[in-house]
């Protein structure tokens, strides 16, 4: 049974008219497809520029497409009804500095239509749950950027919603911070929700998405399963041998492989699994010791620098 869509973009298109004199028009996006499935986690990427933001604020009905379609749990964006489904993390959250993270969560649960016990239950739990709670009645101005973008989370997480759009979710995160955040998607996802999130740190997509699509200059490149884009043949093998003499050494050089000295070790990079055999033929026959044999696939980091710069 095909997984149902949550979000289902067709030719997307958005042009912006620039200049106050001589008018100019800027095509943003350039009518994209891609698809959200239920229960996913959906890595949306691109450089800087790419039209990542745009197509969110379309989603999101901060503005209006010039044409194409985009469906948001089978209703036509923008929707106020599927906008209720929807918890949204900005870029930038802006939370007013005077408003402590406790009545900013709940003045936004108040906006989602939470009232009572219920909201300031689910207001104490939300601030837990990103951790920090410790920080719930300091003022928002006094806190770090990192403090901010958990606010913010916090305040996606409120009305308790079926999708996650996360807009660069790590950002102002230290190490820790991402891995806290890392492992709270996975929850969210494993609890039923679908995430939908933009990010620069290719890393964190590798390890976490289900599906991606790359933009570049407003247009899909590359999209589908991160296993199948990434399924690629071994880019290279580097071999680490110890205790090589300098005959194994002068072997290795005449069959056409570089020896890299290292205090101890030798290092053969290879290109070919033939060559991988080769080279511990000659390393093993002077009573060399193979240390580690590692392969090089392709990363999504290789994958985006070749695709969308």
């Amino acid at each position: 049974m095909t997984a149902e869509r949550l979000i289902d973009v067709k030719g997307l298109r958005k042009t912006f008219k620039q200049g106050l004199f001589i008018r100019r028009t800027v095509e943003a996006v350039k009518g994209i497809d891609f698809d959200v499935k239920r229960r996913e986690i959906f890595g949306f990427l691109g450089p800087n520029g790419a039209g990542k933001t745009t197509t969110i604020k379309m989603l999101t009905g901060l503005i209006a497409p010039t044409s194409g379609e985009a469906l948001l749990f089978g209703q036509r964006v923008p929707s106020a009804e599927a906008r209720k489904n929807i918890g949204f993390l900005p870029e930038n959250p802006y939370v007013f500095p005077y408003l402590t993270p406790r009545e900013f969560i709940t003045m936004s649960g108040n906006l989602s239509g939470m009232r009572g016990s219920k909201l300031a239950r689910r207001t104490i739990e939300v601030l837990d749950r990103v951790g920090i709670l410790y920080a719930a009645d300091r003022q928002v101005r006094a806190l770090s950027k990192g403090m901010l973008q958990r606010t913010g989370l916090a305040a996606a997480l409120v009305a308790d919603p079926e999708m996650l759009i996360l807009d660069e979710p790590m950002s102002g995160l230290d190490p820790v911070g991402r891995k806290e955040v890392r492992d709270l998607i996975f929850s969210e996802r494993d609890q039923g929700r679908t995430i939908f999130f933009s990010t620069h740190i290719l890393g964190d997509v590798e390890a976490m998405c289900d599906r991606v699509t790359i933009l570049r200059k407003g247009e899909v490149v590359v999209s589908g399963e991160i296993r199948e884009l990434l399924r690629g043949d071994v880019l290279k093998t580097d071999i680490l041998v110890a205790k090589l003499s300098d005959e194994g050494k002068a072997s290795l050089s005449e069959a056409g492989f570089t020896v890299e000295t290292r205090p101890g070790l030798s290092l053969i990079s290879v290109t070919g699994e033939g060559a991988v055999g080769k080279v511990l033929r000659i390393a093993l026959a002077a009573d060399a010791e193979v240390v580690e044999v590692t392969p090089h696939r392709e990363t999504l980091e290789d994958l985006f620098m070749k695709k969308a710069l």
